[in-house]
């Protein structure tokens, strides 16, 4: 089966503005990892700069709805 990666290009402010929305991106991404989509994922760098989630599916609409 393909993978495929999602990447993030993180603002500035991320580490500011991330706790407003962590709790619900991990709730996707653990929902993501239990159907078998979602492989890997993490921040990139120190500070955080950038993050990838890595997919295995059919196509790359899977990452596409995550990201949605």
């Amino acid at each position: 089966m393909p993978h495929y990666l999602l990447i993030y290009d993180l603002t500035p402010d991320y580490m500011e503005r991330r706790g407003q929305f962590r709790q619900a991106h991990l709730d996707l991404a653990w929902k993501a990892s239990e159907r078998g989509e979602l492989i890997l994922g993490g921040a990139l760098a120190d500070p955080a700069d950038g993050a990838v989630l890595l997919f295995q599916s059919d196509s790359p609409a899977t990452a596409e709805r995550f990201a949605a």
